[in-house]
């Protein structure tokens, strides 16, 4: 099932989302902007006072108000350092208070939206990839506001006052500045473009490098079983020739592209300082002028020479947030209707009628299916793999929305209720339970998040998670490892269950719950489950049907739909699909279970 995600965002709508942010801190953001304008125009300010002051040197005269007047230039030198001072430590302070909590909602809100979608958006999309996307959108916001308010618009700022002073004291070298700044920007821009191409040549050759080593080492068992470790030398040679040569090309490219830069700035430095000397013998120019000139031309190199790589990086961050952007205006394929309420439970029944699912069109999961599940019941259900099973559990729990008909519980239709109360009302425990990398506590407790210390023991009591949480050194302060890799596979689904029983929800569904484990432990469960299933509507999918005898009903589903549906006893005596399963399982582990009971 795909999502109908739309294209992929463009810069403004970048720029727009971020503008948004900002002005939820409008007073900081303010003064950030204006601490940067502060920085060029006192920057801006002070080549005029140097100019006025060597002015005064050059004169040779050392009259009372000469030297006052000098006196004077260097008050104004220090009041525009301190002017530059201030407006740069507003600056960095305005900065460094607003933007972390900018930073912080964006991750939040990507998040919560992230989260929100349906379980068939997390099966299109790799979650690593999703945790890269939320913490790049982020860190892209500081990237492009730093670049604009601190690169960007301060260049244009500055080299606009010094071309337009410099025309104010001399017409034609203002306009020669002006000329080859823009000249030397628009060289940038096309290098910049250019030099794209060859950038992500590079790039795709070091992400099928850095693929090649991962799956060497991923894989590195079968590597050494298959003596394999030259053979995957070699191939990784062929592999990193390839970024070798990407690599090549593209730091010659930008080598030869600096260098014409570097002349270029040497070209405008000799024209200037030449046409500045013209004018100095025709006594149009003063000492103080050459210093000017100077100091804006130095200026205005520090500022326009790596304009390329803030496009470059620019253009990278905005790539970096309209990913995320394009998931954040991608609707929900599972949501809240306009107006939902919370479940009202009231007994558990449960009811499906005539529902169609698939991925496919042209293969339906379920078609037609129809199925009541009265007040406390206990029905399994069982069929063949592909059956449909867990699909229905899924429709259940909202996972996914059926294509047509209905579920309702307690006669609710759940897709008027909110996700979070038909949630709260089911305890779900999977075939393969995924863990948090937190401590055990932290996991069991997630059934039930204001629980104490000691229902959480209770609960991990009736799951027998104590027979193995109380040989580990930290006991339930142990952390389980990513996903709970830490533990065994029964340890994770008895963590699972004790969730389950400490969740305590009026219907409980167990998708294969005690697959994972031995036959004793399978036993100490099951003991437990009974437990849990007093008085709560329940279903339970199971492939070893000799954990199902007991149910109230034993549901037969196939093809996505109900073929037989009765007691264990009466499906045996009606033949068909579920005397078929019985009969292949009852050759084997059954008989065998069987035999271990007798002896």
């Amino acid at each position: 099932m795909k999502n109908s995600a739309p294209k992929k965002v463009g810069g403004w709508h970048v720029l727009r989302t971020y503008w948004d942010y900002s002005l939820k801190y409008p007073w900081y953001f303010a003064a950030f902007i204006l601490g940067n304008i502060g920085v060029e125009l006192s920057q801006l300010a002070l080549p005029l006072f140097l100019r006025q002051f060597f002015n005064g040197i050059a004169g040779g005269i050392q009259s009372a108000d000469v030297i006052y007047g000098l006196q004077i230039t260097i008050g104004l030198v220090v009041v525009a350092g301190i002017a530059e001072w201030v407006s740069r430590r507003t600056m960095s302070r305005s900065a460094s208070i607003y933007q972390p909590y900018v930073m912080q909602q964006l991750q939040v809100d990507a998040f919560q939206h992230v989260t929100r979608h349906s379980y068939s958006f997390f099966a299109n999309n790799f979650a690593g990839s999703l945790t890269h996307k939320i913490s790049r959108f982020s860190r892209a916001y500081e990237n492009i506001v730093d670049l604009i308010v601190m690169n960007f618009m301060p260049t244009a700022l500055y080299v606009c006052g010094a071309v337009i002073i410099l025309m104010l004291h001399n017409l034609v070298l203002g306009i020669i500045l002006g000329i080859w700044t823009l000249c030397f920007i628009a060289f940038q821009v096309w290098f910049a473009k250019h030099l794209s191409p060859l950038r992500r040549e590079r790039a795709d050759a070091d992400t099928k490098l850095t693929g090649a080593v991962s799956d060497t080492i991923s894989n590195h068992t079968t590597v050494q079983l298959f003596s394999g470790t030259k053979h995957e030398g070699k191939q990784l040679k062929k592999v990193s020739d390839v970024w070798v040569t990407k690599t090549h090309t593209l730091w010659l490219f930008e080598n030869n592209i600096w260098g014409i830069l570097g002349l270029m700035m040497i070209g405008i430095n000799a024209v200037l300082l030449y046409g500045a000397l013209i004018y100095w013998q025709q006594g149009l120019l003063t000492v103080g002028d050459f210093v000017l000139i100077q100091s804006y031309l130095l200026g205005t190199f520090s500022r326009v020479t790596n304009i390329s790589r803030q496009l470059r990086g620019f253009n990278d961050s905005i790539s970096d947030a309209s990913e995320m952007l394009t998931i954040l205006d991608t609707p929900h394929e599972v949501a809240d209707v306009l107006g939902a309420k919370a479940i009202r439970m009231t007994d558990g029944s449960i009811s499906f009628k005539k529902v169609d699912f698939y991925f496919h069109k042209k293969k339906p999961v379920l078609s037609r299916f129809s199925l009541a599940i009265d007040s406390h019941q206990k029905v399994a259900l069982v069929g063949p793999s592909g059956a449909g099973k867990s699909t229905i559990t899924k429709l259940l729990l909202r996972f996914y929305d059926t294509k047509s008909g209905s579920i309702s519980i307690d006669g609710q239709d759940i897709t008027e209720v909110t996700q979070d109360s038909l949630r709260d009302a089911i305890a779900y425990v999977p075939q393969e339970p995924v863990l948090f990398h937190r401590s055990l506590m932290d996991n069991i407790r997630y059934g039930r998040r204001n629980a104490s210390d000691k229902e959480v023991k209770e609960a991990a009591k009736q799951a027998h998670c104590e027979e193995f949480i109380s040989h580990l050194p930290e006991g339930y302060n142990t952390l389980v490892g990513e996903r709970g890799i830490k533990l065994s596979g029964g340890e994770r689904q008895r963590v699972a269950i004790a969730r389950a029983i400490l969740k305590n929800a009026p219907i409980l569904v167990l998708d294969e719950a005690t697959s994972s484990l031995d036959s004793e432990s399978e036993s100490l469960i099951q003991d437990a489950l009974n437990t849990l299933m007093q008085g709560k509507t329940v279903i339970v999918i199971a492939h070893r049907l000799s954990t199902i005898m007991k149910m109230d009903r034993i549901v037969v589903v196939e093809g996505g739909a109900v073929v037989a549906d009765g007691t264990h006893d009466e499906l045996l005596t009606q033949g068909g699909l579920y005397h078929k399963l019985w009969s292949i399982q009852a050759g084997g582990f059954i008989v065998d279970e069987e035999e271990d009971t007798e002896a």
